[in-house]
């Protein structure tokens, strides 16, 4: 019996645990955008093709027992990579394209969790698509969507940004953009624990990838600050 006990337990000894999966989820979301951004700018086709070098190694973890979650997580990951690579890489200009472009792998995550397949990674696409929405929306709500595409415009035309950035920023500063903001971080902070009173791993992979949307928008609200105040 103490045999099989062991035999039984040993699977979920390989398990992680949920905030590592959590963590992990956070840092897929927020690190590799800042590779991927300048990446996509210079070699569009070399980072939609490296989707191919992802999906492989995700599902070579997901065939070891020892990195399924891992690998599970990484096709969610994946599915990211590739809307984005084709997002960003071509039609960046065109801000009312980015959903439709970042939602085309949304039926690939349905139907494999129709199916009981990659969990963790399908709830990890979703939670970020579902930030993706929220953030587009306020961008939406407080009149940067103009701006968005000028801003994507003047950058591959070589044009300072600082001629465009202030005015984005202050459409930002108004009462409006705080309030909006101040609303889309609680909603945020709600859907995550929400989220995060699940025991289940895949949900706490949803819950990182939409917490790590402030983390990234937060990144970019600082950055845009420091560098009009470096120019």
């Amino acid at each position: 019996m103490l045999l099989l006990d062991r035999l039984v337990a040993a699977p979920l000894a390989l398990q992680p645990s949920r905030w590592q999966v959590f963590a992990v989820s956070v840092f897929l979301v927020s690190v590799p955008v800042f590779f991927q951004a300048p990446l996509v700018r210079v070699a569009p086709a070399v980072s939609l093709l490296a989707t191919l070098g992802w999906l492989g190694f995700s599902l070579w973890l997901w065939a070891r027992t020892r990195f399924q979650v891992w690998g599970d997580l990484l096709f969610g990951f994946t599915l990211s990579w590739w809307a984005g690579s084709l997002y960003w890489g071509w039609l960046r200009t065109d801000p009312m394209l980015h959903l439709p472009v970042e939602a085309i792998p949304v039926p690939i995550a349905l139907a494999a969790l129709a199916f009981g397949y990659f969990r963790v990674g399908s709830l990890f696409f979703l939670g970020s698509f579902l930030g993706t929405c929220i953030t587009d929306f306020y961008c939406m709500a407080v009149g940067l969507m103009p701006w968005w595409e000028r801003m994507m415009v003047a950058e591959d035309s070589g044009v300072d940004l600082v001629r465009v950035l202030p005015a984005a920023l202050a459409q930002m500063h108004t009462p409006l953009g705080a309030v909006t903001a101040a609303g889309t971080c609680l909603v945020l902070m709600a859907i995550t624990t929400w989220a995060t009173r699940s025991r289940e791993l895949h949900w706490w992979a949803f819950g990182g990838a939409v917490f790590s949307t402030l983390l990234v928008d937060g990144l970019f609200w600082a950055s845009v600050n420091l560098f009009l105040l470096g120019s």
